[in-house]
């Protein structure tokens, strides 16, 4: 059984990095075809992906962050990491990690969800 959990501050400053990391259980992040997405949930507003890291670490952004996004990853700790520059108010939602089946191209597996607030 696989399992995701997000780890990261809750409150974060405006202009400040956020930085995220997903700890992965269960299976690792270089078994092949699966991808390791981040994605959130502001509020009253739809899921919106920023992005994943490929179990080769290639990653693909959302244009819409890309110039504000980066994903990493460490393979000794199982895990992978959301770095999220210059945040704004608008930045603040509820922030998961998944894992993407690409053949199936269906998330199959998420964390519970971590809280980030953007406030000074």
């Amino acid at each position: 059984q696989v399992q995701l959990q997000e780890s990261g501050p809750g409150l974060v400053k405006p202009s400040q990095t956020l930085s995220l990391t997903c700890t992965v259980s269960g299976g690792s992040i270089t078994t092949n075809y699966y991808y390791w997405a981040w994605i959130r949930q502001p509020p009253v507003k739809g899921l919106e992906w920023i992005g994943y890291i490929t179990y080769a670490g290639t990653t693909y952004l959302s244009p819409s962050l890309r110039s504000r996004t980066s994903i990493s990853r460490d393979t000794s700790k199982n895990q992978f990491t959301l770095h999220l520059s210059s945040v704004t108010p608008e930045d603040a939602a509820v922030y998961y990690c998944a894992r993407l089946n690409s053949f199936e191209y269906e998330y199959d597996y998420w964390g519970q969800g971590t809280q980030v607030t953007v406030s000074s």
